[in-house]
């Protein structure tokens, strides 16, 4: 990995030659190495290691951006031109770059176990064999599964006009199972997936998750689906995570906002958005999570930046331009997934406070409803949401009853956010998270939350 360091004299000549041409230039040089292992039934999809490195230019000028990347680091004064002339070209306003400190560092996210480029391919193929089996032995009503194991590693350089020199490392590692159950015309999918950034041992022991996936595919297929209506939902943990993200993270996402005045206005400050109880908070500062790192691709240092403070909007996700823009601070949310892209804001690790209601009480009282657990998937469009849970049952007088399939549960994430009753007191992080914008897909993110009860969202099922 020692070929990052050797470039840093050579990023920092080629910065301060051309700097005067343009307000604002960063150059980020990137070195990963990954495997990707992906079986489908008894057939392998693919096998393969690799190792990519590039980087990027990016160059500002009156507030127009120039970008373009490469392979050979001997075509890098020809792509600053390239970059620098397209900023001249569309640049007619004013650069609006939020300050920040410059820094020289070197920082790499520390692992608490194995470096997966320390396990042989054979032995990452046969954990997938391993749990592949699981998943198909389990009945002949498993007719589908699908296995995939991804590793990688990425080391980075990133100089920029202002004086910094940041050197960034970490290992991201990801694991994805499914089995499709069938009888007669009912299809039903179970899934499971896990990340980390700690190390290949967490990907290991992962048997009774597996298993969990094609049973609950298996249990499905002779429930009855539920009559859709509008019911008090209890949600857990993971549906949380994975509401806070999708429903509500994206919308605080600040290139979302300064070119939209109706949003803008939507998601202004101090604007309520859920009851007293309620605490939102966005950040890459808290250690160990998918979403976590030093710095982000602008070389602005992780926070945790509250988004909601008992109820009421007060803070939103930046890059510098952006955060200039709106003349507020920068959040360090500027992430692009590798060489080939621009940053963009991106969350890192969103989670909901855990609140106070012990978890057994959130049932209480609830003539009917529903409780619904993990998640098959998920869309959001704006303001609205829909979600498919892994698993549901009826809550009857305040108590658990019969289970039930195909829960979707959908709606406006703000009068949603209103219609929280209460948070338990449990939490749990969700390191599954591949989240996607702007044609960048899978950037590693995590998910927290407590258990949560909501009044009046609308559940699809069969008609009633």
């Amino acid at each position: 990995m020692t070929e990052i360091a050797i470039y840093k004299n050579r990023l920092t000549e080629i910065i301060s030659r051309y700097r005067d041409r343009v307000d604002f230039l960063a150059i980020r040089v990137e070195h990963a190495e990954e495997t990707n292992i992906m079986l489908r039934g008894n057939k392998i999809d693919t096998l393969s290691e690799g190792i990519a490195s590039g980087g990027q230019v990016r160059a500002c000028y009156k507030g127009g951006w120039g970008f373009a990347t490469f392979n050979e680091l001997s075509t890098l004064d020809q792509r600053v031109e390239e970059a620098i002339a397209a900023a001249r070209l569309v640049g007619d306003d004013e650069t609006q770059l939020a300050p920040i400190e410059p820094v020289q560092i070197t920082c790499q996210l520390p692992l608490t176990g194995t470096d997966p480029r320390q396990v042989p391919l054979a032995q990452k193929k046969a954990l997938c064999d391993h749990y592949n089996e699981i998943l198909r032995s389990l009945s002949d009503q498993i007719t589908t599964t699908s296995v995939r194991y991804g590793d990688s590693t990425q080391h980075m350089l990133l100089a920029t006009s202002e004086g910094s020199l940041i050197e960034q490392s970490w290992v991201d590692l990801e694991m994805r199972f499914s089995a499709t159950a069938r009888s007669g015309e009912i299809l039903q999918t179970g899934r499971e997936t896990t990340g980390s950034r700690r190390g290949y041992e967490d990907l290991t022991g992962l048997e009774q998750q597996v298993q969990g996936a094609a049973q609950r595919a298996l249990n499905a297929l002779v429930l009855p689906p539920v009559k859709g209506n509008n019911y008090t939902v209890v949600i857990d943990p993971i549906l949380s995570g994975l509401f806070v993200h999708e429903a509500f993270g994206h919308l605080s996402e600040a290139d979302m906002l300064y070119e939209n005045p109706d949003l803008l206005e939507v998601m202004s400050m101090g604007r309520r958005f859920g009851p007293e109880i309620l605490q939102i908070f966005d950040g890459a500062a808290p250690q160990g999570h998918r979403g976590s790192y030093f710095y982000d691709d602008e070389g602005v240092p992780a926070t945790s930046t509250q988004l909601i403070h008992n109820g009421v909007l007060v803070g939103r996700l930046h890059s510098r331009e952006t955060a200039g823009k709106l003349n507020e601070r920068p959040t360090g949310n500027a992430r692009c997934l590798n060489y080939h892209y621009p940053p963009l804001v991106r969350m890192t690790n969103t989670w909901i406070e855990r609140g106070e209601t012990p978890v057994e009480d959130l049932l209480t009282d609830i003539k009917e409803g529903v409780y619904a657990k993990n998640w098959l998937g998920g869309m959001t469009n704006g303001e609205m949401f829909t979600f498919s849970a892994g698993e549901a049952w009826m809550i009857r007088n305040g108590k658990l009853a019969e289970p039930v399939r195909d829960v979707t549960l959908s709606g406006n994430v703000f009068k949603t956010l209103g219609n929280i009753e209460a948070i338990g007191n449990d939490f749990y992080w969700d390191e599954s998270g591949g989240c996607g914008k702007g044609g960048q897909s899978g950037l590693a993110v995590g998910c927290g939350g407590p258990s949560l009860r909501i009044q009046d969202v609308m559940v699809g099922g069969e008609a009633g």
